[in-house]
Protein backbone atom coordinates (compact mmCIF):
# COMPACT_ATOMS: atom_id res chain seq x y z
CA UNK A 1 0.00 0.00 0.00
CA UNK A 2 1.52 3.70 -1.06
CA UNK A 3 1.23 5.93 1.63
CA UNK A 4 0.28 9.79 -0.55
CA UNK A 5 1.28 12.27 1.38
CA UNK A 6 0.44 16.50 0.03
CA UNK A 7 2.44 18.98 0.69
CA UNK A 8 -0.04 21.69 2.47
CA UNK A 9 0.45 24.97 0.03
CA UNK A 10 -3.11 26.81 1.44
CA UNK A 11 -5.03 26.68 4.65
CA UNK A 12 -8.19 25.77 2.34
CA UNK A 13 -5.95 22.81 1.13
CA UNK A 14 -6.49 19.55 3.52
CA UNK A 15 -3.73 17.58 4.92
CA UNK A 16 -3.51 14.00 4.05
CA UNK A 17 -0.76 12.89 6.41
CA UNK A 18 -0.72 13.42 10.55
CA UNK A 19 1.77 15.93 11.69
CA UNK A 20 3.83 13.77 14.14
CA UNK A 21 4.69 11.27 10.82
CA UNK A 22 6.35 14.31 9.71
CA UNK A 23 8.04 15.77 12.59
CA UNK A 24 9.46 12.39 13.49
CA UNK A 25 10.92 11.93 9.84
CA UNK A 26 12.34 15.30 9.61
CA UNK A 27 14.76 14.74 12.40
CA UNK A 28 16.37 11.97 10.68
CA UNK A 29 18.60 11.70 7.25
CA UNK A 30 17.12 8.51 6.63
CA UNK A 31 15.07 9.06 3.56
CA UNK A 32 11.23 7.69 3.35
CA UNK A 33 10.80 4.37 1.85
CA UNK A 34 9.29 3.82 -1.82
CA UNK A 35 5.55 3.39 -0.10
CA UNK A 36 6.06 7.07 0.91
CA UNK A 37 4.83 9.67 -2.36
CA UNK A 38 5.04 13.31 -2.39
CA UNK A 39 3.33 15.71 -4.92
CA UNK A 40 6.08 16.61 -7.43
CA UNK A 41 5.96 20.50 -7.94
CA UNK A 42 7.48 19.77 -11.56
CA UNK A 43 5.54 16.97 -12.98
CA UNK A 44 2.59 17.55 -10.96
CA UNK A 45 2.17 13.95 -9.89
CA UNK A 46 2.92 11.75 -6.88
CA UNK A 47 6.47 10.31 -6.74
CA UNK A 48 8.87 8.47 -4.89
CA UNK A 49 11.89 10.01 -3.36
CA UNK A 50 14.20 7.44 -5.32
CA UNK A 51 12.72 9.14 -8.43
CA UNK A 52 14.11 12.83 -7.13
CA UNK A 53 17.84 11.12 -7.10
CA UNK A 54 18.15 10.27 -10.62
CA UNK A 55 15.61 13.02 -12.41
CA UNK A 56 18.37 14.89 -13.76
CA UNK A 57 20.59 12.29 -15.48
CA UNK A 58 21.25 10.23 -12.36
CA UNK A 59 21.00 13.35 -9.93
CA UNK A 60 18.73 14.50 -7.82
CA UNK A 61 16.39 16.94 -9.50
CA UNK A 62 16.76 20.63 -8.27
CA UNK A 63 14.18 20.89 -6.47
CA UNK A 64 15.04 17.71 -4.38
CA UNK A 65 15.95 19.75 -1.22
CA UNK A 66 13.14 22.51 -1.35
CA UNK A 67 10.14 19.48 -1.75
CA UNK A 68 11.43 17.29 1.01
CA UNK A 69 12.86 19.04 3.74
CA UNK A 70 9.46 18.74 5.44
CA UNK A 71 10.49 15.01 5.77
CA UNK A 72 13.55 14.28 6.40
CA UNK A 73 17.12 15.94 6.50
CA UNK A 74 17.43 15.58 2.43
CA UNK A 75 20.46 17.99 2.65
CA UNK A 76 22.43 15.82 5.22
CA UNK A 77 21.56 12.98 3.26
CA UNK A 78 22.20 13.98 -0.12
CA UNK A 79 25.68 15.42 1.27
CA UNK A 80 26.70 11.91 2.33
CA UNK A 81 25.48 10.46 -0.93
CA UNK A 82 27.09 12.76 -3.87
CA UNK A 83 30.52 14.92 -4.44
CA UNK A 84 31.05 17.84 -3.26
CA UNK A 85 30.91 18.76 -7.24
CA UNK A 86 28.03 16.43 -7.88
CA UNK A 87 26.19 18.67 -5.00
CA UNK A 88 27.41 21.97 -6.29
CA UNK A 89 26.39 21.31 -9.87
CA UNK A 90 22.89 20.53 -8.85
CA UNK A 91 22.53 23.00 -5.99
CA UNK A 92 24.40 25.82 -6.18
CA UNK A 93 24.83 26.70 -9.42
CA UNK A 94 22.10 29.19 -10.74
CA UNK A 95 19.12 27.66 -12.98
CA UNK A 96 18.49 28.86 -15.84
CA UNK A 97 15.13 30.96 -16.17
CA UNK A 98 12.09 28.72 -17.41
CA UNK A 99 11.38 31.02 -20.70
CA UNK A 100 15.88 30.06 -22.26
CA UNK A 101 15.40 26.07 -21.43
CA UNK A 102 11.81 26.12 -23.22
CA UNK A 103 13.54 28.28 -26.14
CA UNK A 104 16.44 25.53 -25.80
CA UNK A 105 14.20 22.58 -26.45
CA UNK A 106 12.21 24.14 -29.74
CA UNK A 107 15.52 24.83 -30.88
CA UNK A 108 16.32 21.17 -30.25
CA UNK A 109 13.36 19.87 -31.52
CA UNK A 110 13.86 21.76 -34.34
CA UNK A 111 17.08 20.55 -35.22
CA UNK A 112 16.03 17.27 -34.72
CA UNK A 113 13.16 17.38 -37.11
CA UNK A 114 14.88 19.27 -39.85
CA UNK A 115 17.71 16.29 -40.58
Amino acid sequence: MVKTIYLVYTASRPVKYPALLREEMAKTNIPPDDDFEIRCRKLGHQIRFSYCCRENEGLPCFKTLDCWYPFFSVEEFLRQQLSPEEFAEVFEKPQKPKVLSLVELIEQAQKRTSK
